[in-house]
This record gives C-alpha cells, structure tokens and sequence, in this order.
C-alpha cells in the first residue's frame, strides 16, 4: 500500500469531528484504521482511534502521532461504521462512540494477575529433622515447615494463614533453601468450578416449530432481516432462541444475546452454556479480569455466543449472523449517559452492516417494533399459548380505597392478599411480591407545619432506609442522619409516609415470621454474585417468599410459584411521562408472567389505586393487541412515537436564572430552525407533527446542585428531527456555564 502522509484520528471528547495528525517516519509500518494511538491535544497527550488515512491535509500545521498503541487493529471497519452512525445519530463526538465498544478495564489494560506457590525443597525425613533443629529458636518457621509437610504445595497468602506467621518468615525459609517459591498464573475464570449439565433441543410446539423454521430459513439467506417474536410469558421463547443459535454456528455463524437486567444473567448463563460450549458473558457485575479476560476471548475468536446487557451489543465478534434481545421492551437497553443509545437500535443498525438477523422477543413488545411488525416492516410471528398449554394465570384486583385500616397502623398488604400467601405457604407454595420502590419511606414531612425533608443538592424528597438509619437521595446518593425534630419547626411529630421494598419487608416479617423472606432490590444486590445466589436459594426452595423490584418482575421461571402479588400497581401510572401507561402494563403483565408455570397454576393479585386504569385493565385480561390499539390511537393524536420522533433537550447549570435564558435561546434557535411562527400556542404544539414543547422546569429541577429546564423536539420523522437538532450540536462549546444534553428517543423524561 502507498505510504499515507496523515492519519484521520477521532477523539473521546463531545465533537464528531476528525483531526489530522501527521504519520512520523518510524510508524509507517504500525499505523492503520481501527488502531488507537496517543496524540496531543490542546497541550496534553490523550487517546485516538485511526480511522481514516490520507496524503492530503487541508490543516496548515499539523502535530505528529506520538504512539501507535495497537500491533493489530483493535476494531474492524464494520464497529468503525456503526459508531459513526451512533455518534451522528445520538449526537455525540465519534471518538465517546468508541470508547463504548471497548470495556474501561480493556482501555486501561490489565496485566495477568500471579501468585507465589510453595513447595519444600527436601524429602520428608530431611523435613522431620529440620523442624525438630529449629522449633525452639525459629517456631514460626518450623510451623510452615509442618504446614508444606501435610501438602505439597500451598499459596504464600494460605501458608501465612495457617501457620500463623508473616510472610518474611516464609521469604526467610527459601533463602535458607528449604522452600521454592513458583510465580503462577491466578485462574480468575468465570467458569472455574461451574458445571453445566448438557442439555439437548426440546421438542417444539407448533408455534415453536414454525418460527424456529423462518429463523433457519433466514439465517441460510445470509440477508440482513428483523423478527418480532412476541409470545406469551412460559410460550418457550428461550427454546426458539437456544434452537436458533445451534443453526447459526452450524453455518458458521456467531451470535449476541442482550437480556434487560444483570439478575437475568444467571439463569441465561446457565441454559446457553448447558446447550453450547464457547459462550462468553460481558456484564458490569464481572470483576475488572474477568470482564477483560472475556472481552479478549471473544476478540481472539474463542466465543460462539455471547451474552450480556445492554453493552454487549459492541461484543468485537467476527461473522456475526444473529442477535436476540430478550424483552426487547426494557427501558434499560437505553443508555442514561453520553452517547445515550438504545442498545435495539445499535443492534438494528449492527445487523445491516453484518447482513445479520435480529430477534426481537417479547410477551408485551414497545409499541414501536409491534407498529414496526404490523406495517410490515418488521417479520411478525406469535406465540399464542403456553408450553403445555398451561393457562396463563387468573388475575384479582384489589381497589385499595375500599381498604380499612386494622388496628392503629394502615396496612400495605391488603386482607385478600394476606389470606392467599397463608394458602399457599401452608402447601409449602413459594410467593413473589413486587414493588417497584425501594427504601421504608420514600416521603418524611412535620405534622404540625407541613415541612417536606427534601435532598440539598436536588430537588427531590429524600427516602428513609431504616436499616442504615439514615435518609438517602436516590439521585446524587447523599445521605442524612434522620431528624428527630422538624428542622423547620422543632417539633417532634415527624411522619414517614408512603412505602418502599424495606417497610414492606417488616411489615411481611411481622405477618409471616415463620417463613423465609427475602429481599432483592439495589439496596440488598450489591456484591458480584449476590443475584446468582439469591436466585438460586430461591429456585432450591430456601427462601418462601421473595420481595423486590423490577429486577424480579421479568424472565424469570420459577415452576413453584403459585401467587404473584403487586403491592402497588400505580408507582410508574403517575409519572409524567407519556409511556407510563404502557411501562405500567408491560410491568404488570411481566411480573404476572412469573406464575402458572406447572401444573400448581398460578394467581395474581394487584394493589391500586386506579382499577379503571386501561393499563391495568388489560394487563388483567392478559390482552396486549387490546392495550396496544387503545394506547396507539392517544399516540397518533399527538404524533408520538412510533408516528413521530422525539428529542428532550435538558439545560443544567450552577445558577437557575442562567439556565432559564439559555433555554429561551436554545427554544428561539430551534423554532426558528423550523420555521415556527413566535406566537403559536403550546396547545396546538401539542397536536402538531413538527413543534418544540416548553421550555420548562424539568420535573426534578435540580440534581447535584445544578438547576435543570428541558424543552422537547417533535418531528415526523428522524431526517427532519435530525436537521432541526444540528442547529444547536455545538452549543456546548459557547457557554461553560449551562451544559446541554441532546437525547434522541428520550425513554424518561424526569
């Protein structure tokens, strides 16, 4: 190849824009596109990816490459094209894209972690007789003597341990020459010690049959095609998966598995690895080795399937033919901070560029793929009914206004509830209680003057965890000592209101004390197994009844669970946000999915306040197109998606009143952009296909510190959304006082 005088280097900063640096004689031969090199910038050295060669540099002076990192290249152009489609269409720099296909512990680099191993260096009647020469005058030498007597070989850490002595006294014994110190390499395998029983296909239904047979015929095409496979929870979505994927590595093929939620993992791990052999998992409860040492197998071509959330998507396979998001549905596949992708997105757009197949599996599907499968656009295929034709479990509404208070403290467990879990413990049944809140109690304010605890930094009420005895702002993680007195007022008469997994937690202890209960929520899963443990005591039959948040409410299948109770149905119906209707009943329809999974049967009962809620009204009948047509009409009066596009512009700062007028001229910039008329009315906005909505305070207005206003972009479509937000792509470079954040397909709007 003709030697190239500049290389193209995109950064990790938030500007897609491509530098030209000049190629040093002595990296002719290392440069090349998909390497990362260091160059300087603004008078320090930082990170770049090559992605681009050149003879020509319109730049009058150019600065020279200072390293090549890479021997080979780390991304191949296919990753190269799908983050600079990420960084156009989430408007942020193509180097911050990049950054987020390769894990920060393979940025950082780790080196393979050793240990010293001891071994003694004489036979067993030397040993004897040394031992005996020194336990008077060295007795905790004489102790490691003994210790490597017993065994042949121990870790120094152990041999510290049980003999009960420093590590210089060990050190000592091999400069005498009685002991050999051996460096070995420390197994820090995801797998060490697993066994996964073999598992084999199972026979599939004939809805399983027939979807399993388009996926195959698909697959053999080697065309870029996407399926939205909706089918009722316990239909067999995961066999059609599993049979999928043992087609694809039959041609040769590679696959990506995205599950919504690390508490998945576990389980999925376990039924792909008892199908597959070369499976690898990338996920952020992995330690920092584990999760470099399973990106480079997967890089070197050691991993047929990959599993993992959301950043699994960036998994560096070669020949990828398929990707399958399990509950594709999640609002956790979107990113919350920059670039702010959704990961069905970026595995739509991966698909093409690999003429790949994408799965898309749900039993309540986002209204935009299922928009997308009825129009044709997308490949549609239904799985109407259970394995074994099982019926989907029998739902009761309680209406919680009608609930009387026992005694002298309200109750959260209504009378109905209560009375099922007795049953269905005394038959030695597990139950599953979901409550999308966590902490005791999310809202303390004063009886006599009314006064709210609110969090310092933000704009939000702080949430009362008892166990820590403390108040905890979920949004910047402060916390308080709990008042004893009003701050404001100095009376005693504090009240904790409302309620959240922990109180719930008490108030069932108190019920049910006889039983084992246990709790999973972010406060409780925190260290690196605790999910995999937590659902495994529970699978055993350890735990009775099993509290939590979403976490437990999804893809979850345990055969004895008879009764599913959702203690309150209306935590996510009263956010403003216009898919709260629709998180609400794929909530409640999840979380009811988890029973009538043998021949037990199951039951599910729902706390709310809003009985005549349509979102709860149809996740009742089980009835998905029922919701779906209702919800889409509201959708397609407004022009929101799927009929529209829509992009949240959030303005924070130090200082209210500053971003107050930032977002007036970021408003006025974009209407102008779109040629709106000054004294159009918001009403009319509202309804309109192409309109800017504020701006106005955010919802929460302030977090950490910084005051927060937000204005919402309608389009009709993504190409004129597109056109309208570049106006305002750069504006973060003309203020350092208010930030700004673009979100295209916004998934919350607090």
């Amino acid at each position: 190849m003709a030697y190239r005088r500049f290389a193209e280097i995109v950064l990790d900063i938030p500007l897609n824009k491509k530098f030209h640096y000049k190629i040093p004689p002595s990296f002719v031969n290392q440069i090349g596109i998909g390497k990362r090199v260091k160059v300087p910038f603004r008078g320090r050295t930082i990170n770049g990816y090559c992605v681009g060669l050149v003879n020509e540099s319109n730049v009058e002076s150019t600065k020279d490459i200072i390293q090549v990192v890479d021997t080979k290249p780390i991304l191949n152009s296919k990753m190269l094209e799908v983050a600079e489609w990420l960084a156009n269409f989430y408007f942020c720099g193509w180097g911050e894209a990049l950054e987020t296909f390769l894990p920060f512990v393979v940025r950082k680099g780790f080196e393979t972690k050793t240990i010293n191993v001891a071994r003694l260096c004489k036979d067993g009647a030397s040993v004897k007789d040394m031992i005996s020469a020194i336990k008077k005058r060295a007795p905790k030498q004489a102790r490691v003597l003994e210790a490597l007597a017993e065994v042949d070989e121990m870790t120094v850490p152990e041999l510290a341990s049980i003999s009960e002595c420093q590590v210089a006294s060990i050190y000592r014994l091999r400069d005498r020459g009685l002991i050999t110190l051996e460096k070995r390499q420390v197994d820090d395998s995801l797998f060490t010690g697993k066994h996964f029983k073999r598992t084999y296909h199972l026979q599939p239904t004939k809805e399983q049959d027939r979807a399993i047979r388009l996926i195959k015929d698909m697959l053999r095409e080697r065309k870029h095609s996407t399926i939205l496979l909706k089918g009722v929870t316990g239909s067999g979505k995961t066999e059609v998966y599993l049979q999928a994927i043992s087609e694809a590595i039959t041609l040769g093929l590679k696959a990506i598995v995205l599950v919504p939620e690390i508490s998945l993992t576990p389980q999925t791990i376990e039924r792909f690895k008892s199908r597959f052999d070369r499976v690898s998992v990338l996920h952020s409860s992995l330690t920092g080795r584990q999760r470099n040492n399973q990106w480079w197998e997967i890089k070197n071509g050691k991993a047929d399937v990959v599993i993992g959330a959301r950043s699994a998507v960036f998994a560096p396979l070669e020949n990828l033919g398929l990707i399958v998001i399990d509950e594709e549905h999640e609002n956790t596949f979107k990113q919350d901070s920059s670039p702010r992708y959704n990961a069905r997105d970026v595995s739509l757009v991966r698909a093409e560029h690999e003429n790949a197949l994408l799965i898309l599996g749900s039993a309540t599907p986002s209204l935009e793929s299922y928009h997308n499968a009825v129009i044709g656009k997308y490949e549609y295929v239904t799985l109407t009914s259970r394995i074994g034709h099982k019926p989907l479990p029998g739902v009761h509404i309680i209406d919680m206004r009608h609930e009387v208070y026992r005694g002298k403290k309200p109750s959260h467990i209504s009378k109905y509830l209560e009375l099922c879990m007795k049953q269905r413990l005394s038959k030695k049944e597990q139950v599953l209680l979901f409550l999308n809140r966590r902490g005791f109690s999310p809202f303390i304010n004063c009886r006599r003057c009314g006064f709210v605890l609110r969090c310092k930094r933000c704009d939000i009420s702080l949430t009362y965890h008892k166990k820590k005895n403390a108040v905890i702002c979920h949004y910047c993680n402060s916390d308080e000592f709990v008042p004893r007195e009003c701050p404001e007022c100095c009376s005693p008469g504090i009240n904790f209101l409302g309620f959240g997994t922990e109180r719930i937690e008490e108030e069932i202890r108190t019920k049910f004390p006889e039983y084992e209960l246990l709790r999973m929520d972010s406060d409780t899963m925190k260290g690196q197994y605790s999910h995999e443990k937590a659902l495994c005591a529970f699978r055993r039959g350890d735990i009775d009844i099993l509290l939590g948040t979403q976490m437990i409410a999804k893809g979850l299948d345990f055969p004895n669970v008879t009764l599913v109770g959702v203690i309150s149905a209306d935590t996510i119906l009263n956010l403003p946000d216009f898919r709260a209707s629709e998180r609400t009943f794929q909530l409640l329809s999840q979380v009811a999915g988890r029973t009538g999974r043998s021949i037990k049967g199951g039951h599910v009962i729902i706390q709310t306040y809003n009985p005549e809620h349509y979102s709860i009204t149809y996740a009742v009948s089980h009835d998905y197109d029922g919701f779906a047509k209702k919800e889409l009409e509201y959708r397609k009066q407004l022009y929101y998606p799927p009929y529209g596009r829509l992009a949240r512009i959030v303005l924070h700062g130090k200082k209210d009143q500053d971003v107050k007028q930032r977002s007036m001229n970021i408003t006025e910039k974009l209407r102008e952009a779109m040629k709106l008329p000054a004294d159009i009315a918001q009403s009319d906005l509202q309804k309109a296909e192409m309109g800017i909505l504020g701006p106005a305070p955010a919802p929460i207005a302030k977090v950490k510190d910084r005051y927060r206003w937000h204005l919402i972009v309608k389009a009709d479509n993504f190409e004129n959304l597109h056109m309208v937000l570049k106006n305002i792509e750069n504006e973060n470079r003309r203020s350092k006082k208010v930030q700004i954040i673009i979100d295209v397909d916004p998934y919350m709007l607090l």
